[in-house]
């Protein structure tokens, strides 16, 4: 049975603001976070990821009525990351709207983390996001980065995909650092070489800029496609990504 491709929308948020840069730097303001939500339900996302890109840099928990707000009126499932350290984190966030919560830094700190979660919310919930950044200094040739792509862990990044999802994460959210922002195309190569790691859900992110973008990264294993400047700028719908995806012979929700 073929699984319909995801398209989603995601909106990297600081100051409780959407905001957008390049290889994570020299972030510009892109909107309302609640009115971009809305719009790109409107426009059939899948699902809308959240991401507090400083909630970890500034060692605080996420906008928790942000999350709120737009689970009032948007009724598509919200994946909402950054900040995230316990299972009381993730308590609160499905308390108030959230239906995934994405962990990153604090699973690397505390890989049984990863555990807790699945065992008390199931693996359903729990997103495990990657900033993935190539390095000579991994056998893998890809290095995970933490604190919103700011700091190079000692940890190879296809290794660490193994061992989160047998410790329980119920989806991989892969963004490429190197292609983050750039609009020059998803890093095919890494998204493949996690595909051929791990039997969960892989969502493919960073570097999407044209239409053409999309459907490679699901040739090369990708579950689902997210992407965020393309739909702030208004350079293409989801619904019109949607369209190029399906052209390429790939089943999508309609």
């Amino acid at each position: 049975m073929s699984v319909a491709i995801r398209v989603i929308p995601c909106l990297d948020v600081a100051g409780g603001r959407v905001v957008k840069g390049v290889n994570f730097l020299n972030l510009r303001d892109a909107g309302d976070p609640v009115e971009l939500a809305a719009r790109y339900a409107q426009q059939g996302a899948d699902e809308l990821t959240f991401l507090d890109v400083t909630a970890t840099v500034d060692d605080r928990g996420t906008t928790y009525d942000m999350v709120q707000r737009t689970a009032e009126q948007v009724f598509i499932p919200l994946t909402v990351g950054g900040g995230v350290r316990s299972v009381d984190d993730v308590a609160k966030l499905l308390s108030v709207g959230a239906d995934k919560v994405g962990v990153n830094s604090a699973a690397i700190a505390r890989p049984e983390l990863i555990g807790e979660i699945a065992d008390r919310f199931g693996s359903q919930v729990l997103v495990l996001s990657l900033d993935v950044k190539r390095s000579d200094r991994q056998p893998s040739g890809f290095a995970v980065t933490t604190h919103g792509g700011s700091r190079e862990a000692d940890l190879d990044a296809l290794a660490w995909c193994r061992e989160v999802a047998a410790r329980g994460a119920g989806e991989l959210l892969v963004n490429s650092m190197d292609a983050d922002g750039t609009l020059a195309g998803f890093d095919l190569d890494l998204i493949g070489q996690v595909r051929e790691l791990v039997q969960v859900p892989v969502i493919a992110s960073g570097g999407a800029g044209k239409l053409e973008h999309f459907a490679p990264a699901v040739a090369a294993g990708a579950d689902a496609v997210l992407a965020a400047s393309v739909f702030h700028d208004g350079t293409f719908t989801v619904g019109e990504v949607k369209q190029a995806i399906a052209e390429a012979g790939y089943e999508v929700r309609t």
